[in-house]
């Protein structure tokens, strides 16, 4: 169920990004498997993939367990630290999203819409029971984000600041150390905190967890569920897909659920792009 084909250059990654306020982005190489929130005001480059979305609910999606374990399985390996290295046509086109909540079946709003990112901002469903499941992996991948921003940026050492040229490019605030703080936020990184990983950073992915094998139907879920068993329930939903889609294609129905209009890649020098 192909999410991204190919390579574009990059005004049609900025075309993509352009509806948006801001999107996700991830690193090609990274120990650990992050996903974070970036202005649109920032250009990727190369070394960033791009999910043009700025609802909560796919943020979550993809920083569950179980994209995490499936693009561990997927994915390359690069360097002397054998880091894992994150692959568009492997680790994500082949992804299968929770039915109902894959970008095809879900719409999210534009920049026009000023929607309020100070709460959480849930993929547009129109069905109650995936709606309901939209909402709660929102709520839990908002909650993930605002914890790690705090930790990253704390209020007590942070200033944010912004002139007004830069403004007026649409560049977003940016963080500056307070005085006598410089060097202790320096060391707060997320590969860091990550490395770290403390109680509350592993019980708010494990809310977000639950939340998204709800969306599976995995009412057996626990944290305690193996690598393997989670793998083998995701490539069944993998090799699953296509024979809907085809049946699909032979009553006249709608195109891929995993393919819709928003989602092409688009890779440049300055970056890739999954919108």
């Amino acid at each position: 169920c192909p999410l991204l084909t190919g390579q574009v250059t990059r005004p049609e990654m900025r075309t993509a990004m352009q509806p948006l306020s801001r999107y996700i982005a991830t690193p090609r190489v990274a120990k650990h498997r992050m996903f974070a929130w970036m202005n649109v005001g920032v250009l990727p480059d190369s070394r960033l993939y791009v999910i043009c979305r700025q609802d909560d609910t796919t943020f979550g999606i993809l920083h569950s367990r179980f994209h995490e374990i499936w693009s561990l399985r997927t994915c390359s390996w690069h360097g002397v630290g054998n880091d894992p290295t994150y692959n568009a046509a492997s680790c994500f086109e082949t992804f299968p999203f929770p039915k109902g909540l894959t970008p095809a079946d879900t719409s999210q709003k534009t920049s026009d819409e000023q929607v309020p990112f100070s709460q959480p901002v849930p993929a547009n469903v129109a069905d109650s029971v995936h709606r309901f499941h939209a909402d709660a992996i929102a709520n839990a991948a908002f909650n993930l984000n605002s914890l790690r921003e705090n930790w990253l940026n704390p209020p007590e050492w942070v200033e944010w600041v912004i002139t007004p040229e830069e403004e007026k490019a649409g560049y977003p605030k940016r963080p500056v150390a307070k005085p006598g703080h410089e060097s202790d936020l320096k060391k707060r990184t997320l590969t860091k905190l990550y490395n770290a990983r403390p109680s509350w950073l592993d019980n708010a992915h494990k809310v977000l967890d639950k939340a998204v094998a709800a969306a599976y139907g995995w009412s057996d879920y626990t944290s305690e569920m193996s690598d393997d068993e989670i793998l083998h329930r995701l490539l069944a939903l993998n090799m699953e897909r296509p024979k809907v889609e085809k049946k699909n294609r032979m009553t006249d129905s709608t195109t891929s659920q995993n393919r819709p209009e928003i989602c092409l890649p688009a890779i440049s020098p300055g970056g890739t792009v999954i919108p």
